[in-house]
């Protein structure tokens, strides 16, 4: 049997985005829904979970917010635009509740909100995170991110931003953003807090049901179930653990293959773009054997894709990788990345391998001096040693 909190993870989403749907306020929307989990921690464990949670939590909730503005006199003569009649408490139709967590999404990472504005908003309303959580993850104060959700929220109803998914034409630069603000939450999860990770996981997951015929869609969260199911491996206490030298007992292997059945549903879309390509790649690391001539070939295509020095330095990993350090090496020098802490540690490894000895350790301490985190610092300290 679900618990309350089971309710709240799995329906928090639908019943505030129906609720904002409905009333135009995310802050309005926010208190009755809340409203609805108070009234159903009280009357559910006498009276049993309905067969429709959401429905009741909705239905509940709208009911709330109606009750609130009749109370307010100066919404007094508003009150008749509202479309909802009064709701019996024990009559629910889980078939006449829209399912709008899409629109929700699309206006959480609207583009004329600021990034974090739409990093914050999207963990608060899809996800249900509360303040204080969101801000412990991204390391501010709570009042740092109320402010953030403050200011997003002012913005939306400042400026008119739909509550609406985007015209056709609109629509793909729009995903672009929505799929960038859900990875770099996985991200943030992935550099050690895997509460983050698994959030933006069940995001991914939300979206593919929503947009089920969007091959990225599919990509995205193939690539951040393939990443977290090594997500053990990746360190030993505060020692980062590169790919070569991690544990692979300590890989999830049912989301390793939950994750390449839905690379397999990208591709079968026809999926070609930047995320289907990492997905893939992130899938051959997993081999027992990795072919990483095939592996640099598609971060190639990766680089034709993004254009990004980044994806360029990771091609001249799987080069080096397949064989031919010294190429790779001539590909790191060309790119301008000084202030970017992996372009100066991997170049440090590829001047090892080369056994150009007092350059590898003039790239790795460039590289520590760059280094911010205690397991990047712990590594980068030891490869100095070997030296």
């Amino acid at each position: 049997m679900s618990t309350l909190e089971d309710v709240f993870r799995e329906h928090w989403g639908r019943v505030l985005a129906s609720l904002v749907g409905f009333l135009g306020d995310f802050d309005k929307a926010e208190e009755s829904v809340q409203e609805a989990f108070v009234i159903a921690a009280h009357r559910w464990p006498t009276e049993g979970t309905p067969s429709s949670p959401a429905a009741w939590l909705t239905t509940t909730a709208r009911n709330r917010a109606i009750d609130r503005i009749r109370r307010e006199r100066t919404l007094a003569d508003k009150i008749h635009l509202l479309p909802v009649p009064e709701a019996v408490m024990d009559e629910f139709d889980d078939t006449v509740i829209k399912d709008e967590r899409l629109e929700l999404i699309f206006t959480c990472c609207h583009p004329a909100l600021p990034l974090e504005g739409q990093v914050a908003l999207t963990l608060r309303a899809l996800g249900g995170l509360q303040t204080a959580e969101i801000a412990r993850a991204f390391l501010v104060s709570e009042e740092t991110m109320k402010r953030r959700l403050t200011r997003a929220k002012n913005k939306i109803k400042a400026t008119g931003i739909p509550f609406a998914v985007p015209a056709a034409h609109l629509l793909p630069d729009r995903l672009d953003a929505v799929l960038a603000v859900i990875y770099l939450i996985y991200n943030e999860g992935y550099s050690g807090r895997v509460d983050l990770g698994a959030e933006a996981i069940s995001l991914g997951r939300v979206l593919t049901a929503l947009m089920p015929d969007e091959p990225e869609v599919h990509g995205l969260l193939a690539l951040m179930v393939i990443h977290h199911a090594r997500r053990r491996a990746r360190f030993s206490g505060d020692d980062l653990v590169l790919l070569d030298d991690q544990d692979r007992s300590l890989w999830d292997s049912r989301q390793l293959a939950a994750g390449r059945a839905v690379l397999d549903r990208a591709i079968a879309l026809g999926g070609r773009g930047a995320y289907v390509v990492q997905a893939a790649i992130a899938s051959l690391q997993t081999r027992e054997q990795i072919d990483w001539p095939q592996v640099a070939g598609l971060y190639r295509r990766l680089i034709e894709l993004t254009g990004s020095l980044v994806v360029e330095l990771n091609y001249a990993v799987a080069v080096a990788q397949a064989g031919d350090p010294a190429r790779a090496l001539r590909t790191v020098d060309r790119l301008e990345l000084d202030s970017y802490l992996y372009f100066h540690s991997t170049r440090g490894e590829l001047l090892r391998r080369l056994h150009r000895d007092a350059e590898a350790k003039a790239s790795y301490r460039r590289a520590l001096d760059l280094a911010t985190t205690t397991p990047e610092r712990r590594f980068l300290a030891r490869q100095l040693e070997r030296l």
